[in-house]
Protein backbone atom coordinates (compact mmCIF):
# COMPACT_ATOMS: atom_id res chain seq x y z
CA UNK A 1 0.00 0.00 0.00
CA UNK A 2 1.32 3.48 -0.84
CA UNK A 3 2.41 5.61 2.12
CA UNK A 4 2.23 2.64 4.48
CA UNK A 5 4.65 2.95 7.37
CA UNK A 6 7.64 0.59 7.39
CA UNK A 7 6.93 -2.13 9.96
CA UNK A 8 9.70 -4.27 11.44
CA UNK A 9 8.95 -7.23 13.69
CA UNK A 10 11.64 -8.05 16.25
CA UNK A 11 11.83 -11.42 17.98
CA UNK A 12 13.98 -11.68 21.14
CA UNK A 13 14.84 -15.38 21.14
CA UNK A 14 16.36 -17.73 23.68
CA UNK A 15 15.97 -21.49 23.29
CA UNK A 16 12.93 -21.02 21.07
CA UNK A 17 13.56 -23.90 18.66
CA UNK A 18 10.29 -25.71 19.45
CA UNK A 19 8.04 -22.74 18.67
CA UNK A 20 9.99 -20.39 16.39
CA UNK A 21 8.83 -21.90 13.10
CA UNK A 22 5.12 -21.94 13.95
CA UNK A 23 5.34 -18.38 15.31
CA UNK A 24 7.06 -17.04 12.21
CA UNK A 25 4.73 -18.85 9.81
CA UNK A 26 1.70 -17.28 11.53
CA UNK A 27 2.95 -13.71 11.00
CA UNK A 28 0.88 -11.96 8.28
CA UNK A 29 3.76 -11.22 5.89
CA UNK A 30 1.77 -8.82 3.71
CA UNK A 31 1.50 -6.42 6.63
CA UNK A 32 5.20 -6.17 7.50
CA UNK A 33 8.46 -5.28 5.82
CA UNK A 34 11.09 -7.13 7.82
CA UNK A 35 11.61 -9.65 10.62
CA UNK A 36 14.68 -9.44 12.83
CA UNK A 37 15.56 -12.17 15.30
CA UNK A 38 18.17 -11.72 18.03
CA UNK A 39 19.48 -14.98 19.46
CA UNK A 40 20.61 -14.51 23.06
CA UNK A 41 23.06 -17.39 23.29
CA UNK A 42 20.55 -20.21 22.77
CA UNK A 43 21.70 -23.74 23.51
CA UNK A 44 19.18 -25.43 21.20
CA UNK A 45 18.54 -25.23 17.44
CA UNK A 46 17.07 -21.70 17.48
CA UNK A 47 19.82 -20.26 15.29
CA UNK A 48 19.68 -23.11 12.80
CA UNK A 49 15.91 -22.83 12.39
CA UNK A 50 16.11 -19.04 12.06
CA UNK A 51 18.58 -19.48 9.21
CA UNK A 52 16.34 -22.08 7.55
CA UNK A 53 13.50 -19.55 7.69
CA UNK A 54 15.86 -16.99 6.10
CA UNK A 55 15.33 -14.51 8.92
CA UNK A 56 17.68 -11.62 9.50
CA UNK A 57 19.55 -12.88 12.55
CA UNK A 58 21.87 -11.25 15.07
CA UNK A 59 23.67 -13.47 17.57
CA UNK A 60 24.86 -12.36 20.99
CA UNK A 61 28.37 -13.37 22.02
CA UNK A 62 26.85 -14.69 25.26
CA UNK A 63 23.55 -14.64 27.09
CA UNK A 64 22.83 -11.02 28.01
CA UNK A 65 19.29 -11.49 29.30
CA UNK A 66 15.81 -10.58 28.13
CA UNK A 67 16.34 -6.83 28.41
CA UNK A 68 19.75 -7.04 26.77
CA UNK A 69 18.14 -8.93 23.90
CA UNK A 70 15.54 -6.22 23.36
CA UNK A 71 18.20 -3.52 23.33
CA UNK A 72 19.77 -5.20 20.31
CA UNK A 73 16.35 -5.77 18.72
CA UNK A 74 15.36 -2.09 18.85
CA UNK A 75 18.80 -0.82 17.89
CA UNK A 76 18.84 -2.94 14.75
CA UNK A 77 15.21 -2.14 13.91
CA UNK A 78 16.00 1.58 13.99
CA UNK A 79 19.05 0.98 11.80
CA UNK A 80 16.76 -0.83 9.36
CA UNK A 81 14.62 2.30 9.01
CA UNK A 82 11.60 1.02 10.92
CA UNK A 83 8.76 3.48 11.47
CA UNK A 84 6.83 1.01 13.62
CA UNK A 85 8.50 -1.77 15.62
CA UNK A 86 6.56 -4.77 16.90
CA UNK A 87 8.07 -6.95 19.62
CA UNK A 88 6.81 -10.53 19.31
CA UNK A 89 8.00 -13.39 21.48
CA UNK A 90 8.90 -16.44 19.36
CA UNK A 91 7.29 -18.83 21.86
CA UNK A 92 3.85 -18.72 20.18
CA UNK A 93 2.16 -17.56 23.35
CA UNK A 94 0.84 -14.39 21.70
CA UNK A 95 -1.13 -14.64 18.45
CA UNK A 96 0.97 -13.32 15.53
CA UNK A 97 -2.11 -13.01 13.29
CA UNK A 98 -3.29 -10.06 15.42
CA UNK A 99 -0.30 -7.97 14.40
CA UNK A 100 -2.37 -5.68 12.10
CA UNK A 101 -4.64 -4.81 15.03
CA UNK A 102 -1.60 -4.05 17.16
CA UNK A 103 -0.07 -1.54 14.73
CA UNK A 104 -3.34 0.05 13.51
CA UNK A 105 -3.59 2.72 16.28
CA UNK A 106 -0.04 3.89 15.54
CA UNK A 107 -0.65 3.97 11.79
CA UNK A 108 -3.81 5.99 12.41
CA UNK A 109 -1.93 8.49 14.59
CA UNK A 110 -4.00 7.56 17.65
CA UNK A 111 -1.15 6.17 19.78
CA UNK A 112 2.62 6.04 20.11
CA UNK A 113 2.67 2.68 21.91
CA UNK A 114 0.21 -0.21 21.69
CA UNK A 115 0.08 -3.04 24.21
CA UNK A 116 -1.56 -6.38 23.52
CA UNK A 117 -3.53 -6.95 26.72
CA UNK A 118 -4.48 -10.40 27.97
CA UNK A 119 -7.09 -8.90 30.30
CA UNK A 120 -9.46 -7.38 27.75
CA UNK A 121 -11.07 -10.64 26.63
CA UNK A 122 -11.81 -14.06 28.05
CA UNK A 123 -10.51 -15.10 31.47
CA UNK A 124 -6.75 -15.58 31.38
CA UNK A 125 -7.05 -18.17 34.15
CA UNK A 126 -9.30 -20.23 31.89
CA UNK A 127 -6.70 -19.78 29.15
CA UNK A 128 -4.12 -21.37 31.45
CA UNK A 129 -2.41 -18.58 33.41
CA UNK A 130 -1.35 -19.89 36.87
CA UNK A 131 -3.46 -18.38 39.66
CA UNK A 132 -0.44 -17.01 41.51
CA UNK A 133 0.77 -15.27 38.35
CA UNK A 134 -2.71 -13.84 37.81
CA UNK A 135 -2.84 -12.40 41.35
CA UNK A 136 0.67 -10.96 41.04
CA UNK A 137 -0.17 -9.38 37.69
CA UNK A 138 -3.34 -7.79 39.05
CA UNK A 139 -1.58 -6.45 42.15
CA UNK A 140 1.37 -4.97 40.27
CA UNK A 141 -0.84 -3.46 37.56
CA UNK A 142 -2.93 -1.75 40.23
CA UNK A 143 0.15 -0.33 41.93
CA UNK A 144 1.65 0.81 38.63
CA UNK A 145 -1.57 2.55 37.60
CA UNK A 146 -1.66 4.34 40.95
CA UNK A 147 1.94 5.53 40.76
CA UNK A 148 1.92 6.42 37.06
CA UNK A 149 -1.56 7.89 36.90
CA UNK A 150 -2.69 5.48 34.19
CA UNK A 151 -5.67 3.17 33.65
CA UNK A 152 -4.07 0.28 31.81
CA UNK A 153 -5.47 -3.23 31.98
CA UNK A 154 -2.00 -4.77 31.88
CA UNK A 155 1.65 -3.73 32.02
CA UNK A 156 3.17 -7.19 31.74
CA UNK A 157 2.39 -8.20 28.18
CA UNK A 158 5.15 -9.36 25.85
CA UNK A 159 3.32 -8.18 22.71
CA UNK A 160 4.04 -4.51 22.03
CA UNK A 161 4.27 -2.02 19.19
CA UNK A 162 6.26 1.23 19.24
CA UNK A 163 6.51 4.20 16.93
CA UNK A 164 10.00 5.14 15.79
CA UNK A 165 9.82 8.39 17.78
CA UNK A 166 9.35 6.46 21.02
CA UNK A 167 12.43 4.31 20.48
CA UNK A 168 14.48 7.33 19.45
CA UNK A 169 13.59 9.36 22.54
CA UNK A 170 13.26 6.75 25.30
CA UNK A 171 16.75 6.01 26.71
CA UNK A 172 16.19 2.24 26.73
CA UNK A 173 19.92 1.49 26.59
CA UNK A 174 20.14 2.70 30.20
CA UNK A 175 17.68 0.05 31.32
CA UNK A 176 18.27 -3.34 32.91
CA UNK A 177 19.31 -6.39 30.91
CA UNK A 178 16.80 -8.45 32.90
CA UNK A 179 13.01 -8.92 32.76
CA UNK A 180 12.24 -5.61 34.48
CA UNK A 181 13.35 -3.94 31.22
CA UNK A 182 9.75 -4.00 29.93
CA UNK A 183 8.48 -2.10 32.94
CA UNK A 184 11.33 0.40 32.85
CA UNK A 185 10.37 1.21 29.27
CA UNK A 186 6.74 1.75 30.20
CA UNK A 187 7.68 4.05 33.08
CA UNK A 188 9.89 6.04 30.69
CA UNK A 189 7.13 6.15 28.07
CA UNK A 190 4.57 7.45 30.57
CA UNK A 191 7.02 9.95 32.06
CA UNK A 192 7.81 11.38 28.62
CA UNK A 193 4.15 11.80 27.76
CA UNK A 194 3.72 9.28 24.96
CA UNK A 195 0.23 7.99 24.22
CA UNK A 196 -0.51 4.35 25.09
CA UNK A 197 -3.39 2.27 23.78
CA UNK A 198 -4.33 -1.34 24.51
CA UNK A 199 -5.89 -3.95 22.22
CA UNK A 200 -7.22 -7.37 23.30
CA UNK A 201 -4.85 -10.28 22.65
CA UNK A 202 -5.67 -13.83 23.76
CA UNK A 203 -2.73 -15.98 24.78
CA UNK A 204 -1.79 -19.64 24.82
CA UNK A 205 -0.29 -21.50 27.78
CA UNK A 206 1.41 -24.78 26.96
CA UNK A 207 4.64 -26.58 28.01
CA UNK A 208 6.79 -25.20 25.17
CA UNK A 209 5.81 -21.58 25.85
CA UNK A 210 8.25 -19.63 28.01
CA UNK A 211 7.08 -19.01 31.56
CA UNK A 212 8.87 -17.64 34.60
CA UNK A 213 8.95 -19.75 37.76
CA UNK A 214 7.32 -18.67 41.03
CA UNK A 215 10.71 -17.58 42.44
CA UNK A 216 11.66 -15.65 39.30
CA UNK A 217 8.24 -14.00 39.24
CA UNK A 218 8.63 -12.96 42.88
CA UNK A 219 12.02 -11.38 42.19
CA UNK A 220 10.49 -9.66 39.16
CA UNK A 221 7.67 -8.27 41.29
CA UNK A 222 10.03 -6.77 43.87
CA UNK A 223 12.19 -5.27 41.11
CA UNK A 224 9.10 -3.47 39.78
CA UNK A 225 8.31 -2.04 43.21
CA UNK A 226 11.90 -0.79 43.48
CA UNK A 227 11.59 0.73 39.99
CA UNK A 228 8.43 2.59 40.99
CA UNK A 229 10.10 3.86 44.16
CA UNK A 230 13.02 5.23 42.13
CA UNK A 231 10.62 6.83 39.68
CA UNK A 232 8.72 8.54 42.50
CA UNK A 233 11.97 9.99 43.84
CA UNK A 234 12.83 11.29 40.38
CA UNK A 235 9.32 12.60 39.74
CA UNK A 236 9.38 14.52 43.02
CA UNK A 237 12.86 15.92 42.18
CA UNK A 238 14.37 14.17 45.18
CA UNK A 239 16.80 11.99 43.21
CA UNK A 240 17.44 12.77 39.56
CA UNK A 241 18.08 9.72 37.39
CA UNK A 242 19.20 9.74 33.76
CA UNK A 243 17.05 6.69 33.07
CA UNK A 244 13.91 8.84 33.15
CA UNK A 245 15.22 11.74 31.06
CA UNK A 246 14.54 12.15 27.35
CA UNK A 247 17.81 12.14 25.42
CA UNK A 248 16.43 14.51 22.77
CA UNK A 249 15.71 17.12 25.47
CA UNK A 250 19.32 17.30 26.63
CA UNK A 251 20.43 19.70 23.90
CA UNK A 252 19.25 22.08 21.17
CA UNK A 253 20.72 23.84 18.19
CA UNK A 254 22.00 27.31 19.09
CA UNK A 255 20.16 30.14 17.31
Amino acid sequence: MPNRKKIVVVMPAYNAAKTLRITYEAIPKDNIDRVILVDDGSKDETLQIAKELKLEVFVHARNFGYGGNQKTCYTEALKAGAEIVVMLHPDYQYDPTLLPELVAPIEAGEADVVLGSRFMGDSVVKQGMPWWKYLGNRFLTRVQNRVLGQYLREYHTGYRAFSRKVLEEVPFLLNSDNFVFDQEMLVQIVHLGFRIKEVPVPTRYFPEASSASFVASTVYGFSILWLLARYELHHRSLLTQKQFECFAARYRRAE
